[in-house]
């Protein structure tokens, strides 16, 4: 049985040149999708470890 997402593989593989501006729209979706996570990962204090971290190995040289 296919799976949803071997099926979603296979449409975007059978794009014409110009459905393949679904690819620069879905790459600009991605990316606005990680933004946010980031940022609320950063409001949550998820990212806070690292930081600090990255803090301690730059005042350590």
């Amino acid at each position: 049985m296919t799976s949803r997402i071997e099926k979603i593989e296979s449409e975007v593989m059978q794009l014409s040149a110009e459905e393949a501006a679904f690819h620069a729209w879905f790459t600009e979706y991605d990316f606005n999708a990680w933004d946010r996570q980031i940022e609320a990962d950063a409001k949550a204090g998820k990212l806070d470890h690292l930081a600090d971290e990255a803090m301690r190995e730059y005042e350590a040289g």
